[in-house]
């Protein structure tokens, strides 16, 4: 689906990276990806990294490429994309975009390129990084079933990839996996904090901690249990487990989570709400 696409990349920052690298360990050529980046230093690094090509204009990225994922801050999207429309229309046409830019909605993309320009949304996370990523999608009316495919193989190449019926529900998968590894990462702060709290050296409580939540994720993910099940299957009546359960049901850990979510998903609502929202007009001076 992508090895005969050249990729290019707007933006050559920690994500395209591991979006990239996720490519070449698929099979896609270094010489069929490219990026541009403002940095010469991040170019630098972005090219010594992967041995991929970085250059410093976007438009050559835009020419140059079948696919063009956009993966620049949120504040900056408009002005960018409405810069390669205006160098090179036909060819803002003719590629598939595919964003990145959390909370920016499709129709914030469609506005600054040509009427007919296919897009992808997609919500990524951070586990990407380390290709186990978790990513939903959702594409424009103009975005084909091969367009489709071919942003749900990207995003495969660094972990799973749902694509959403409606874009809508992209703030779910933002306040669900695009912040749950942060909501991960502060219960494995709790649990270090708690294990050296009840004894253990502190450099043992972190590395049974991690290990145990690597091991919990992995036993849910290749387990044909659910996790409710796998759950009652190390809980032994009057056990350990049981206890500390009860414990965390008496403080609402069930209710935080959901809170969590809740909050992230209504957070990312309000973003791509001010994404649409126009720019303040300034204030005449007082010599015009």
């Amino acid at each position: 689906m992508l090895a005969e696409r050249r990729i290019g990349f707007v933006g050559a920052g920690a994500m395209a990276e591991a979006l990239a690298r996720g490519l070449l360990a698929s099979g896609v050529a270094a010489g069929r990806l490219l990026a541009a980046d403002p940095e010469p230093e991040r170019r630098r690094t972005f090219a010594e990294r992967l041995g991929i090509e970085a250059l410093a204009e976007n438009t050559d990225v835009l020419r140059r490429s079948d696919v063009v994922v956009l993966a620049v801050k949120p504040g900056l999207v408009p002005g960018v994309l409405s810069a390669l429309h205006a160098a090179a229309p036909a060819d803002a046409l003719r590629v598939l975009w595919i964003s990145i830019a959390a909370g920016v909605p499709l129709d914030v993309l469609a506005s600054a390129l040509p009427r007919a320009a296919r897009i992808v949304r997609a919500m990524p996370n951070t586990p990407a990084l380390v290709r186990a990523g978790a990513t939903g999608l959702a594409g424009n009316a103009a975005a084909t079933p091969d367009d489709r495919r071919a942003a749900l193989a990207l995003f495969e190449s660094v972990g799973v990839a749902w694509e959403a019926p409606d874009e809508r529900l992209l703030d779910a998968v933002t306040g669900l996996s695009g912040s749950g590894p942060a909501y991960l990462f502060a219960f494995l702060e709790a649990l270090i904090e708690a294990g050296a709290a009840v004894g253990l050296p502190r450099d043992a409580a972190e590395r049974l901690a991690k290990h145990t939540v690597q091991g919990a994720a992995r036993l849910a993910l290749e387990s044909e249990r659910s996790p409710a099940e796998l759950r009652r299957q190390v809980s032994s009546p009057g056990g350990t487990t049981l206890a500390g359960l009860a414990r965390l049901e008496e403080l609402g850990f069930a209710r935080a989570v959901a809170e969590a979510v809740a909050a992230a998903t209504r957070r990312a609502a309000e973003l791509g709400a001010a994404a649409r929202a126009p720019a303040p007009r300034r204030a005449p001076s007082r010599d015009s």
